[in-house]
């Protein structure tokens, strides 16, 4: 794997964890006020990120969207965040990707592909991904 200059080759657990929620949120190119607020409230409320520094935020998201700029990004950027995760915490990274997703209404099909490509990269079960998906979904659900 190789990338792009000015762009380190690992994230932290926390950072690869961040970075996730960068990536879903980035995938169709748009950064909804929705989608940013969950990012937030979810750095600030879970034990995970307890010694995260929010600041810490904007300097993966720079890292994230440098990535996605480069042909191989996505995958480059995928990898890192697997490569820096313990097995028991990749369903963690999915479960935020999809609370991103589900921040700010019906996925797209962007949003919806990366979800794929992430659950593959990530080597999670289908019927654990689908159960994640569907308890974000129910999680924003209005009346």
């Amino acid at each position: 794997m190789s990338s792009p200059p000015n762009v380190p080759t690992r994230f932290t657990a926390q950072e690869a964890l961040v970075g996730s929620m960068v990536m879903m949120s980035a995938c169709d190119r748009q950064m909804s006020d929705a989608e940013l607020a969950t990012m937030s409230r979810l750095v600030r409320e879970l034990p995970v990120f307890s010694d995260f520094h929010a600041g810490e935020i904007e300097t993966v998201t720079e890292i994230v969207l440098g990535l996605l700029d480069d042909t191989e990004g996505l995958d480059n950027a995928i990898t890192m965040i697997s490569d820096a995760l313990p097995p028991r915490l990749r369903e963690t990274a999915y479960l935020l990707a999809c609370e991103v997703a589900a921040a700010d209404g019906d996925a797209t099909q962007e949003e919806l592909q990366f979800l794929q490509d992430f659950r593959i990269g990530l080597d999670i079960d289908r019927l654990v991904a689908g159960a994640i998906e569907r308890a974000a979904k129910a999680r924003f659900q209005v009346l």
